[in-house]
């Protein structure tokens, strides 16, 4: 297989024993992201706002700006990765 082949290897980073490492450090810290944003969005809707509605407004407006910090950080380029050259 060539590494322009559809099917290949080098199709987004992945081989045939599975992701790359830097691949798997990526996933890990964008689900840790989306875990904290729905932690801070359950917490303040259910437990929070009892106590101060401002504090369950700010911890809903900043888990509202995690997801698209979550997607940059799951994009990002690392050192050595070859998955942006297709």
């Amino acid at each position: 297989m060539s590494t322009n082949d559809p099917g290949g290897p080098g199709r987004g980073g992945a081989t045939p024993s599975g992701p790359v490492p830097s691949q798997r450090r990526r996933r890990k810290r964008y689900f840790v992201m989306m875990g904290v944003c729905l932690t801070l969005f359950l917490l303040a809707g259910t437990v929070v706002y009892r106590w101060s509605i401002g504090a369950a407004a700010v911890m809903a407006i900043v888990a509202m700006a995690i997801p698209p910090f979550a997607a940059i950080v799951a994009n990002r380029r690392e050192p050595g990765d070859r998955w942006w050259d297709e």
